[in-house]
């Protein structure tokens, strides 16, 4: 094989591969894709003028901030609204279903769904504001405190598992 023979073939593969690769990423023929995953919906709170944190912070470290706060409240009886799972569901509750969780495009849902996390906070809390508030059997304390060992040793514990820890 000459030199130029292999320069050919090797320009020939490069093009190839880059317009097989531009093909396998285009959103041609797919409706439902819009530049990957479809975006979350992000509503306006619907009370409240502004969060306890600013929207940068809250869509990073949200999950921290409730876990914290549930420990306290749990564990240490230091209850405030802060950080409070109850108060964003008040302010972030669809005015179309009245939840967080309820519908495809409720707040919390879109924006997991879009990061592909489950939410499991409403296998016992309600996702509504005020109404019914579920509770854990017995002593919240205790499922709590047993959830977020399980959290810290990675392992899964089921609703099931949290409500018969109670009993």
């Amino acid at each position: 094989m000459t030199p130029k023979f292999k320069r050919l073939l090797a320009l020939s593969a490069a093009v190839m591969t880059t317009a097989a690769l531009a093909w396998a990423g285009s959103d041609a023929g797919s409706p439902t894709k819009v530049g990957g995953a479809p975006k979350p919906v992000i509503t306006k709170a619907v009370k409240g003028e502004q969060c306890v944190e600013d929207t940068d912070i809250m869509r990073r470290d949200h999950m921290k901030f409730l876990n914290h706060h549930r420990d306290e409240a749990v564990v240490e009886g230091i209850r405030t609204k802060k950080y409070s799972l109850k108060e964003c569901i008040n302010c972030h509750a669809s005015e179309k279903t009245g939840s967080v969780a309820a519908a495809k495009e409720d707040f919390c849902v879109s924006c997991h769904s879009y990061a592909a996390v489950k939410i499991d906070c409403f296998e016992c809390h309600s996702t509504k504001p005020q109404g019914s508030v579920a509770q854990h059997a017995l002593n919240a304390e205790t499922a709590h405190y047993k959830h977020k060992l399980a959290a810290q040793a990675d392992s899964k514990v089921s609703a099931e598992e949290m409500a018969g820890v109670a009993q």
